[in-house]
């Protein structure tokens, strides 16, 4: 049995309310967890990969959901992008590692005006994302050097945190430049609700929270959701022939019901557009109020691959 923490997936706001009070085989799943079915079994990485581009060929956005301080979920992301890139050059890359007024360093980064070095001191990432850089380096050194869109997802870290502490009407028209208007926040999903809940609830026995702190950190969670939903959507409108691989947190990808579902609202909710999830390693007893499959694909870790896993286990 896995020992993540339910917390675990949804650190980054948990974080928030604290302040304010690879041997991997890909599967792929029709059902909810317990009927995973069509199991890949290599254990290349770069094979399991290429079999993944294969499958995602017609998909527009591509989910995958890492824990943050795990280096196996990174090397995989990148050998997916290569696969990936290698079968369709346009391929664009979301990160909800930089923050949305940063837009310009990476795109000063890519064009090669910013080194390495500028690049993370002119998304301060050390103080906004703060996991090890050389994580993600290899990804952003794969960008540049094909020459593929990086999108800055996340919200501000001072605009959640004034909203964890003092709510919507705290915002000031600075605030909302980096978000969407407040009628594109949808809070009424009570199945991501009730797992979020769960997430605040191992929280709060240990003696911190109220029924007004478990509103806000929904509020908290759902708005880092739209925010980067609004960025991808609005990114696929004007570059019809990309893809989008988007990196986040597991917990803004599981069951659909963060951002892949307010992606879907705001593309229309069309048949034709398809997305697809994977999650890397998930938990075994994640809660599943909604009955739905936790993603498209899990990737598993290898059991004899040399430990590296999440700090929060």
């Amino acid at each position: 049995m896995k020992s993540y923490s339910l917390a675990a997936l949804c650190a980054c706001s948990l974080s928030v309310l604290l302040v304010c009070s690879a041997g991997p085989i890909a599967r792929a799943i029709a059902e909810p967890v317990a009927n995973r079915s069509s199991e890949v079994k290599v254990r290349s990485p770069e094979v399991r990969a290429r079999q993944l581009a294969a499958e995602w060929a017609d998909a527009r956005v591509i989910y995958l959901g890492e824990t943050h301080d795990r280096e196996a979920d990174h090397r995989a992301q990148l050998a997916i992008i290569q696969a990936l890139q290698a079968q369709n050059p346009k391929v664009a890359i979301a990160m909800e590692m930089f923050q949305r007024p940063y837009q310009g360093a990476i795109d000063a980064y890519l064009a090669g005006e910013l080194d390495e070095a500028q690049l993370v001191e002119q998304t301060e990432y050390e103080r906004r994302w703060g996991f090890p850089w050389e994580n993600y380096a290899p990804i952003l050194r794969f960008a540049k050097a094909q020459q593929l869109p990086t999108l800055a997802l996340n919200v501000p870290s001072e605009v959640t945190r004034k909203l964890a502490r003092e709510g919507w009407e705290s915002l000031d028209e600075g605030d909302r430049q980096y978000i969407p208007p407040r009628e594109q926040i949808d809070l009424d999903n009570e199945e991501y609700r009730a797992l979020l809940r769960g997430v605040y609830e191992q929280h709060a026995q240990a003696g911190h929270g109220s029924s007004e702190d478990l509103d806000r950190f929904f509020l908290v969670q759902v708005l880092w959701d739209e925010t980067m939903a609004e960025t991808i959507a609005e990114f696929l409108k004007h570059n019809e022939d990309y893809q989008v691989v988007v990196l986040t947190g597991s917990g803004h990808v599981v069951y659909g019901y963060g951002i892949p579902d307010r992606v879907a609202r705001r593309m229309g909710d069309r048949r034709d557009f398809v997305q697809r999830s994977l999650v890397f390693d998930p938990p075994e007893s994640l809660p599943n109020p909604g009955g739905r499959a936790i993603a498209d694909f899990v990737w598993d870790r290898d059991p004899t691959e040399s430990g590296d896993r999440s700090k929060s286990d």
